[in-house]
């Protein structure tokens, strides 16, 4: 007689979570909560509840968790490679998403809107990165590209990558944009230089600068906004 496949110990319970999530979404979880969801699709059997709290606890946050390091994730109890690299990819999938979504809808003329779609940008980067938005004459985004990882109080611009950039994204303004990860989204003096020097070159080939944006999380600088550093924009 064949025997009947027993049910997993923890079977219901999972069965009880998806179904909430199904029929309520995230709203009423708790952050322990929506990971224990996440870790289901990770770690088959066992339970998930204690090595999300063990996460939770480890990094303070789900943002914590999600912005934590592969080889830190490791660390904690019950957290092996896939479920590491998976937590590490939600927060780049979070920023790909989201300015996806929003960038055919983005207008230079809308300030919110183009903060918001900036501030999707960098969800989730640990390091400085930089990019520039180009806008037709219309006010339209036509491109974004990624000029450089490593941030302007790091690294030189690159001249002709800039170039390329605008070029490509058939630019009559375009925005400049980078983030300060774990600082503020207030300019630097290296800040203010580098917004003079794209400025010029730019001018050159007849193409506007018409704002640089610096982000810190949610918090996102319109330089061009600022009586201090608007004169660099005229």
């Amino acid at each position: 007689m064949e025997e009947k496949p027993r049910a997993h110990p923890h079977g219901n319970h999972r069965e009880r979570v998806r179904s909430l999530f199904l029929k309520s979404g995230l709203d009423g979880f708790s952050e322990h909560g929506v990971l224990e969801l996440l870790l289901f699709y990770t770690i088959p059997q066992g339970d998930t509840n204690m090595t999300a709290h063990n996460l939770i606890d480890a990094f303070g946050s789900l943002q914590g968790v999600l912005d934590a390091p592969v080889e830190e994730l490791k660390k904690v109890k019950g957290v092996g490679e896939y479920t590491a690299v998976f937590l590490s990819v939600l927060p780049q999938l979070a920023r790909r998403y989201c300015a996806g979504k929003a960038s055919d809808r983005i207008s230079l003329f809308d300030p919110e809107a183009l903060a918001r779609y900036v501030c999707s940008l960098f969800i989730g980067m640990k390091t400085e990165h930089v990019f520039l938005l180009s806008f037709d004459g219309s006010g339209q985004l036509n491109n974004t590209a990624r000029l450089s990882e490593g941030g302007i109080t790091q690294i030189d611009l690159d001249n002709r990558k800039i170039m390329e950039a605008a070029l490509r994204g058939d630019a009559v303004n375009v925005v400049l944009a980078h983030n300060h990860p774990g600082g503020v989204a207030v300019p630097s003096a290296a800040d203010a230089s580098a917004t003079q020097s794209v400025a010029n070159l730019l001018t050159s080939v007849g193409i506007r600068l018409r704002d640089h944006m610096i982000v810190s999380g949610t918090d996102c600088f319109s330089m061009a906004g600022s009586p201090r550093y608007m004169q660099l924009f005229v």
